[in-house]
This record gives structure tokens, C-alpha cells and sequence, in this order.
């Protein structure tokens, strides 16, 4: 006679190593990263939702730096004590630095997020061709 499979709780009390792998099983489907997007996803999103992180940090970025180059031409232009002519000087040019860094940093996320762009449309097309000739 053919044995009976044991069920769910027979196989956890008899091997320890399963109880370990419930766990980090749970754990990986409940955690699934935001980085990694499915290549089967076929919803295509717009630009606005491609690109508004971007358009987001340099529009702020630039916003910064424009108070920055504000607060710098006061510092030089209008006759202050000599405590505030000090603060303006020294945060003037910290507004401008982070601004401009703000602004590079957007302006180069967007080649970058083209070129993923073009990779996944890249593996998708492969993806399909792949599943064509295997399917076959």
C-alpha cells in the first residue's frame, strides 16, 4: 500500500529546517521591493508619472537656488549690522550649493530613467519573442 503524503504540521515538527524557511518565505513576498518592477507588467504609465520625482527635485532645487542667489545679492548689496551680513554670507552661498546640487541631480535622473526605459522595452520585446519560439 501507497503511504499517506503527511500534512502541513507532520512535515514543520519533524524538520526544523522548514520551520526556518517559513519565516524568510513570509517575509520575501511580504516585502517585495518597490525598485523591482515586473518586466510582465504590461500597464504602461504616462510621462507625468515617469518623470514627476525628477521634475519634482529640480524644480525645488532650482527654487533653492534662486533663494540663494537672492539672499547672496542682499548680503552684498544692502547695508546690514554685522551679525546679519554674516549670516546672509554664509547661507547664501550653502542655498546656492544645495539648489544647484538639487537641479544636476533632477537633470541627470532623466537620462537615466530613459535609458531604463528603453532596456525594459528591450527585454520585453525579447521576453516575447522568447515565449513565441518556445511556445512553439
Amino acid at each position: 500500500m501507497m503511504e499517506a503524503l503527511p500534512t502541513a504540521l507532520e512535515v514543520d515538527e519533524k524538520s526544523p529546517e522548514s520551520k526556518d524557511l517559513l519565516p524568510s518565505q513570509t517575509a520575501s513576498s511580504l516585502c517585495i521591493s518597490s525598485r523591482s518592477e515586473s518586466v510582465w507588467t504590461t500597464a504602461s504609465k504616462s510621462n507625468w508619472e515617469i518623470y514627476r520625482k525628477p521634475v519634482v527635485i529640480m524644480s525645488v532645487g532650482g527654487a533653492i537656488f534662486l533663494f540663494g542667489v537672492a539672499i547672496t545679492c542682499l548680503a552684498y548689496t544692502v547695508r546690514l549690522g554685522n551679525k546679519s551680513l554674516e549670516v546672509l554670507k554664509m547661507t547664501g552661498p550653502a542655498f546656492l550649493s544645495l539648489g544647484l546640487m538639487m537641479l544636476v541631480c533632477g537633470l541627470v535622473w532623466v537620462p537615466i530613467i530613459k535609458k531604463k526605459q528603453k532596456q525594459r522595452q528591450k527585454s520585453m520585446f525579447f521576453q516575447s519573442l522568447k515565449s513565441f519560439f518556445l511556445n512553439r
